[in-house]
């Protein structure tokens, strides 16, 4: 059988295949009144699509655990009944097509408050939507950005108890997997990078005091998940920095604390958190820091980083080089890439009772 098509377990679930839906935005839920946050109609038909095209696993995206941790006005959040009713729409329909529904839960830090991409991303100021953006130090991302506000150390108490009352939240709106996101520059990977926290206290400075905050959350968010739940981590692998930053090291040292604190999975992407840096992309170009992780330690791992081609998915699960592969770009392009990979390799995928002629 291909490798793209076996069936994947983590704890009591199993994903059908290793053809996943990674988080990507949509910028497009109502940026005030009682719907705030809440998935629509064009979410429904978006990730939709993707599980009648076969995807094993769908990742809601970047879901804000409080109002000022989403990364736009536009964003999801996950903070209020409202809006895990208006989720069960979304996982009920992904169960019926045999997709896996995860979500992605989220604080963006000091990039929080900006505009939607294709309307430029500036940060927004109150008059537009925006707020004041939260972060481990008072260092902006970049000159365009605002200085963040410096958590207290009771604040940052309190940002730990929203991620666990999300994971809440996510649990009653059907979702099977939890991701916490500690990559791209937002809160966690704020907390977790020399580049981005100069705290003195007990969550700055040593590696062991960066990582605090992640693994607080981690073990929050564990301790009202479900055991038979997998729950992810999405990280950065570096910061893609020469001196300072988040590194390939850090990151196998990290992913065995991570499963030691009982994530199931690392998400592997890198940067986002450092501005103005030179990143070496091309197709794949994230999966050998998947699979350094793979080959160092026990904790499987799911590659990202324009993985397009079929033959190409295929041979980094088969030259175990990562456990499942994330599909972002080619699957806004093509939501049915996993039926069209299950008919080049002789795969086995599930196929919609209205779409059997395209079999």
């Amino acid at each position: 059988m291909s490798a793209l098509f076996q069936p994947l377990s983590l704890r009591d679930l199993t994903i059908p295949n290793r053809v996943w839906m990674p988080p990507m935005c949509q910028y497009s839920a109502a940026p005030e009144g009682p719907e705030t946050g809440a998935p629509d109609d064009w979410h429904l038909a978006h990730y939709a699509a993707r599980a009648a095209g076969g995807t094993g696993l769908v990742i809601v995206e970047a879901t804000g655990v409080s109002p000022e941790g989403r990364i736009s006005p536009y964003d999801l959040g996950i903070w209020n009944d409202t809006q895990v009713e208006a989720f069960r729409r979304i996982t009920r329909f992904l169960v019926s097509q045999g997709t896996v529904p995860g979500i992605q839960l989220a604080h963006a830090g000091r990039k929080a408050s900006t505009d939607r991409p294709w309307t430029g991303g500036a940060p927004l100021g109150p008059d537009a939507y925006g707020w004041q953006p939260l972060a481990p130090s008072p260092l902006a991302f970049d000159e365009n950005h605002p200085v963040p506000t410096e958590l207290t150390v009771d604040q940052i108490q309190e940002v730990v108890g929203r991620f666990a009352d999300a994971a809440c939240r996510a649990l009653a709106a059907g979702f099977e997997v939890a991701e916490i996101h500690g990559a791209h520059g937002y809160l966690i990977g704020n907390f977790l990078s020399p580049h981005s926290n100069h705290r003195t206290d007990a969550y700055g400075g040593s590696y062991e005091n960066r990582t605090r905050f992640a693994l607080e959350v981690v073990d929050a968010v564990r301790a009202v998940w479900p055991d038979d739940k997998p729950l992810f981590f999405r990280i950065s692998a570096t910061d893609w920095l020469d001196d300072g930053g988040w590194t390939p090291d850090d990151t196998v040292r990290f992913a065995r604390d991570l499963q030691a604190h009982g994530i199931d999975l690392l998400d592997v992407s890198t940067g986002g958190n450092a501005s103005g840096v030179r990143i070496p992309t091309g197709p794949g170009y994230q999966v050998p820091f998947a699979a350094r992780v793979k080959a160092e330690t026990s904790l499987p791992v799911a590659a990202v980083g324009l993985i397009t081609d079929v033959e190409q998915a295929e041979k980094i699960l088969a030259n175990d080089e990562a456990d499942a592969v994330l599909l972002g770009r080619e699957l806004l392009r093509n939501p049915s890439w996993a039926r069209q990979a299950a008919r080049e390799l002789g795969g086995d995928v599930h196929v919609p009772d209205q779409y059997h002629r395209s079999v």
